[in-house]
């Protein structure tokens, strides 16, 4: 008997039985401004889910702000604290935008600078489709990885709610009113 391809076997098993459950997580986004669902797509992107399930295990999303919203592209948040400090980042995840989910209307989607492999906390959601976003062979896009599957209609409030410029110097298109995270709740773990 192989005990090396046992093990083998036996971890493959294992890991996909976790990929199954992840697969199906769902949490929900409770705001000031109403709530909102998501599904994880942990098949397609697992570090990244792993990445954004530290962040609602600690509970460091709770008191960060969507501090940044455009009408017909996207709303961005979780990276600053309700004052507009920047909040405490873990070690940015590996881009995984080459997995052939999209960037349309609905999904969720890590934010990043010019480096493909610095998201770290920070995500946004599509309110339009946005594929120009996208990975392909030859290029990083920018990772998505959930999808929006109940209250769209409050995060295309969040998103046409009046902008400015400010507080801190070069941050644009922030919402006049806070739009605060109040909590994130993971609501469906479907354990197999």
């Amino acid at each position: 008997m192989n005990l090396g391809l046992i093990r083998s076997t036996l971890v493959a098993f294992v890991l996909s039985g976790l990929s199954l459950s992840a697969s199906a997580q769902t949490l929900k986004f409770i705001t000031n401004q109403g709530e909102f669902e998501m599904e994880l797509k942990a098949e397609a992107a697992p570090k990244t889910v792993a990445n954004f399930l530290r962040y609602v295990e600690d509970g460091s999303f709770k008191g960060t702000l969507f501090h940044r919203t455009i009408s017909n592209f996207m709303v961005q948040g979780g990276g600053y604290s309700i004052n507009y400090e920047k909040v405490d980042a873990y070690r940015p995840v590996e881009n995984e935008s080459k997995t052939g989910l999209s960037n349309k209307r609905g999904t969720v989607a890590m934010a990043r600078t010019n480096d493909p492999h610095s998201a770290t906390r920070q995500f946004f959601i599509n309110v339009n489709d946005n594929s120009y976003l996208d990975g392909s062979a030859n290029k990083f896009g920018y990772t998505v990885f959930a999808e929006i599957t109940s209250g769209m209609d409050v995060v295309d409030r969040i998103v046409n709610k009046p902008t400015k410029t400010g507080p801190i110097p070069g941050m644009r298109n922030v919402p006049m009113e806070k739009v605060i995270i109040e909590d994130v709740l993971i609501v469906d773990e479907n354990q197999p």
